[in-house]
């Protein structure tokens, strides 16, 4: 069992296309965040326009929010107001690519991308693209669960890559630096032979009342494939903390 502290968390990038779930994930950035300074920063990702104008290209990048949007963006701002030590940034990005991405992580000085349900399942490429090339960042990822009100983590089962080249220690020791979580339990990847595994994660969540799975991850060669392979953190619909092996 280990005790886990979080220090210098700061800043936060959600990506968003205003779903409901966005007030979870910004919920989730203060808890992380725990009474330091941070800044929360919502990114909206759109297509470039194929303007040949500079007047048609601007004309087409204003992109009105629709009524609901308008509703889940208010509740986040005044969620930040009441917060002390927190800010809320609206970053609207044209176009994406994995430089571009890195460029806002470092600008931003980014410590954690938070993504949610809903925007794993957007349909637009632009939002599917972004999920992927956030994988190749090494930057940490949080993968929010489907529970809605969950947004505090205590207690997590750590994944072990049997193939990653790195210790274990290494990856505690980052998560003691960074974190608030308690390891309470370690399993093999399961990843690719889930079923089996179903009944011993129910039983640890059960044992010890875990509510969050931490693994990590390789950079991947990006594909967009016809049958999307669901990842352990849609099959068991808890939060997952993705951690990039160079790091950990």
């Amino acid at each position: 069992m280990y005790k886990l502290k979080l220090i210098h968390m700061k800043n936060f990038l959600i990506p968003t296309t205003l779903e409901l779930d966005t007030i979870n994930a910004v919920k989730s950035a203060i808890n992380q965040a725990k009474n330091t300074n941070c800044e929360i920063i919502l990114m909206m990702v759109s297509d470039t326009p194929d303007a040949f104008s500079s007047v048609q290209f601007l004309r087409e990048m204003r992109t009105a929010l629709t009524p609901s949007q308008e509703e889940v963006l208010e509740t986040c701002r005044y969620i930040i107001e009441h917060t002390a030590n927190c800010k809320l940034k609206v970053h609207n990005q044209y176009g994406i690519s994995a430089s571009i991405l890195k460029g806002i992580i470092e600008a931003f000085a980014v410590k954690l991308v938070i993504l949610t349900p809903s925007y794993k399942q957007e349909t637009k490429k632009v939002h599917q693209y972004l999920v992927k090339l956030a994988g190749n960042q090494k930057c940490p990822i949080l993968h929010l669960g489907t529970e809605v009100n969950k947004e505090d983590f205590n207690k997590a089962l750590y994944i072990e890559n049997g193939s990653a080249n790195m210790h274990v220690k290494d990856v505690q020791q980052f998560l003691s630096a960074n974190f608030s979580f308690e390891i309470v339990s370690q399993t093999g990847n399961f990843d690719n032979d889930y079923e089996q595994f179903a009944p011993y994660l129910s039983e640890a969540i059960s044992k010890y009342d875990i509510d969050l799975l931490v693994e990590t991850r390789k950079s991947e060669k990006i594909k967009f494939k016809k049958v999307k392979k669901h990842s352990i953190n849609e099959k068991s619909g808890l939060p997952v903390l993705s951690l990039y092996e160079e790091i950990a």
